[in-house]
């Protein structure tokens, strides 16, 4: 089939688009759904899941922790298996304790705490 060099543009502009389309439609969906990854590192397809399922279930053994609830503030983000824990809690102790309960969830390879102790408390 020949085609004339308009038609081309078209239906480069069209394959163009679509490619922008699904790209757009990927990344929407993984944003939605792998909330887990980190924003500063890239993953795979393999990694997104993983970690998002890695953050799920750190957060829902510090949730369980009566220790760590509130006025303490903990936020959990994982990448390539990286758990990073950042907020604010009220004693040393809370830093080392959620520290602790993040490692024990299953795929963690290694946590870096950055938890920080608020002294206005």
């Amino acid at each position: 089939m020949s085609t004339t060099p308009r038609h081309r543009g078209a239906i480069a502009v069209r394959v163009a688009l679509r490619a922008a389309a699904r790209c757009f439609c990927l990344a929407a969906t993984l944003s939605a759904t792998l909330t887990g990854c980190a924003g500063f590192g890239s993953c795979g397809l393999r990694e997104c899941p993983a970690d998002a399922e890695i953050t799920g279930e750190v957060r829902t053994l510090l949730a369980q922790s009566p220790e760590l609830a509130a006025p303490n503030s903990i936020s959990v983000q994982t990448d390539h298996g990286v758990v990073y824990l950042r907020g604010l809690v009220s004693t040393p102790y809370q830093v080392a304790e959620a520290a602790s309960i993040a490692a024990r969830a299953s795929g963690v390879t290694r946590v870096q705490n950055l938890l920080s102790i608020d002294n206005s408390r």
